[in-house]
This record gives structure tokens, sequence and C-alpha cells, in this order.
């Protein structure tokens, strides 16, 4: 069987791929290396770059002709969507539509979609927010993903190809990059073992659905079989704030300075924490690695690549 991976030389994408390698797939990744890294990936993989939005990836796509399609290439700041909605709607929409028609012409069996909960689902304040829960995305990167399943939906429909939609958490890991707006793991261990001390927004108590990086693969894997045409929460249904992050990234690095405290960074949702029942039953996915586990495998990667 052979998989291709967008976006594959990426944090998730490069994990993602490393799952299929293990099982003996022939795994294909394009990436055109604005964020990934070469380095992120086994040799085994065969690499390829090229940008999703650009008129050669459909020719590619027709010539290798994968079984599955990974999509986890993306335009991922939220704060730049908001500065740059129309680029953000190239890079998430309109280059993945044109990816689709390549895939229905190539045969491709299914595309398993990195999509996102928290952007898509915005403030959930209560209980966590199961896959029924209503759309509220407050930028335009979350409307993207919420459109890009609707348009997975309608070529299921009118052309037959499956597809499965994996809505993650905060996803942590090695390989995370330490200056991207999300990874606060990956920020606060690369700060610490240098010897610095973090700031944390506000009062630290946003609270967010941490998921290890290996995990995340599991479920893109487990889906290539399984879950066709559903829309999966991918999280651990459990709510840890930046406080948590910060004293077990510490731990792990062995400090024990107290975090420097600023001002509240505006937008930021309180909390979002996702319901994954539906994963276990369907998907057989679970998490494994427990949030103390992940934690020290990413400050231990950090300060191996220091």
């Amino acid at each position: 069987m052979k998989v291709l991976i967008t976006g594959g030389a990426g944090f998730i994408g490069s994990h993602i791929a490393d799952a299929y390698l293990a099982a003996g797939w022939d795994v294909l990744v394009a990436d055109n290396l604005g964020s990934g890294k070469i380095e992120n990936l086994d040799p085994a993989a065969q690499f390829t770059k090229i940008d999703i939005c650009s008129p050669e990836f459909a020719e590619y796509i027709e010539d290798r002709r994968p079984d599955v399609v990974v999509h986890a290439a993306a335009q991922i700041s939220v704060s730049f969507s908001v500065r740059e909605p129309a680029f953000d709607a190239r890079q998430n929409i309109i280059g993945p539509l044109d990816m689709c028609m390549a895939c229905v012409r190539a045969g491709v069996k299914k595309i398993i979609f990195s999509s996102s909960g928290g952007t898509i689902y915005g403030e959930i304040p209560g209980e966590p927010a199961t896959e029924d829960h209503p759309y509220s995305p407050l930028s335009p990167y979350g409307i993207s993903k919420m459109a890009f399943e609707y348009y997975l939906q309608f070529f299921q429909r009118e052309y037959g190809l499956e597809y499965t939609s994996l809505r993650y958490g905060n996803v942590f890991g090695p390989r995370q990059d330490p200056h991207g707006e999300a990874g606060v793991v990956a920020i606060f261990s690369k700060m610490i073992l240098n010897g610095q001390t973090p700031t944390i927004n506000g009062d630290g108590k946003f609270y967010r659905d941490y998921v290890f990086a290996a995990d995340v693969a599991r479920a893109n894997f487990l889906a290539a079989e399984k879950g066709a045409n559903r829309a999966y929460n991918i999280g651990t249904c459990k709510a840890t704030d930046v406080n948590d992050v910060y004293k077990l990234v510490a731990e792990a690095a062995g400090v024990s300075t107290p975090p420097n405290f600023g001002p509240p960074r505006a937008g930021d949702l309180r909390r979002c924490v996702l319901g994954i029942s539906r994963a276990a039953q369907e998907l057989g996915w679970t998490p494994q690695v427990s949030l103390e586990q992940g934690m020290k495998q990413t400050v231990d990667f950090f300060r191996d690549h220091m």
C-alpha cells in the first residue's frame, strides 16, 4: 500500500510518516519546506519538494497514484490568517480542492484530513466537546478547516472519494517548532533549557487538550482502514492549563524557577477540551502517552538537539 503525506516534513506530518513506515507502507512525502525540515524525515520516505498549490502538484498525484492521501499541509498560523485571510484560503482551501480533483482522477481511495478541534468549535466552557458540538470558528484559519470538511463531504457524495477528518487538540512533542505561536510546550522547553524564564500570558488559566504527536500519528494510521466519511476528535479529554504545562516542562528539565507573568493575549480562548469516545469506539484509538511522559520526551528531544 502507498500513502502520500502532504506536509510530511513538518512536525505532525513527519510523525505520521513514521507510523506508516513502521507498518511497512510505501511512504511518499510532498512538502515545500516552508516550515517543514528535511531532517525530520526518515530516509526511507520518498521525499519531493513541491507546493500543494502549484500546478505541478496535480500531475505529481496522478503520476504517483497513492492509495491514501494524508493531508497535513497547511497555513497553520491563526494570527497570520487574521492578517491575510485570502492567502490562508488559497493555502487551506483552494490548493487542497485542486488536490481533491487530482485524487479523483488518480483513483485515490481516501483522504485523511488534519483538521482542528479548538479552532472549529471555538470556546468550550463546559463538558468536553463531542463531534456534534456547534461550529464557532473565530479566525479565517478555523473557517478554512471547517469549510474543507464540507468540501470533503461534497467529494464523497459526488465522486465517491472517501475521507476521514481528524480534529486535533493541542498537539505537542519532539520536532515541534519552538518559534511557532501554537507550540507552548516547545517554546517553554527551549527557553528553560537555554536558561531563560518564560512569560505566561495573563493568569495562565487557559485550558487546552494536549495530545502527544505519536498518538496523533497512530490515529492517522488507523484511519486508513477505519472511520470512512466521519469526523473524529483526537485529544485526551483532559483539561490542562498553561501553568501546569510550565510546571511539567520545568520538572522534566530539572528546573524550579517560577515563570514570569505578563498581560493577557487578546482573543485567547479560556477553555477547549475534546471528547474522544467516538474515536475510541470506531477507530479503536485512545491516547497512550501520558502528559508527563510526553513532556519528558519533548524536553529530552530539545536537550539532545540544542
